[in-house]
């Protein structure tokens, strides 16, 4: 993770407002060209989506909360590297112990409901 721990402010730069500015504009292109185009074959209305929506994480990556964004997730990817993963055999043997609980607790809150239901209709009559 990083060692930056402070929250910075900084001011918004105009070139960064343009950018967003430019993300709107293509993110606004897509829903709208793809509704326009309703008529045209989904695989190219699919396709003008994809692109557009390409560049538009392009552009958003190059403004100050892109590049952050882009820090996060290497960071995360760094994180998830050092995750020491459970064998096949754990995983089994965890895995079966759960439903063994859950069918227990089933079992148990069945005949809770049972007795009680049973407590209530001799007490209704």
């Amino acid at each position: 993770m990083s060692a930056n721990t402070t929250a910075e402010v900084s001011p918004t730069s105009p070139a960064n407002v343009a950018k967003w500015i430019a993300v709107a504009i293509l993110v606004a292109a897509a829903v709208i060209g793809n509704a326009y185009f309703d008529d045209q074959p989904f695989l190219y209305r699919l396709l003008g989506v994809v692109v557009l929506s390409v560049l538009a994480a392009l552009v958003a990556a190059q403004t100050d909360k892109g590049r952050a964004f882009i820090a996060l997730l290497k960071d995360a990817r760094a994180e998830v590297r050092r995750v020491v993963w459970p064998t096949k055999q754990e995983t089994a043997q965890t895995t079966g112990i759960v439903v063994l609980v859950v069918a227990l607790m089933s079992l148990l809150l069945w005949l809770l409901d049972l007795g009680l239901g049973a407590a209530v209709s001799s007490i209704i009559g």
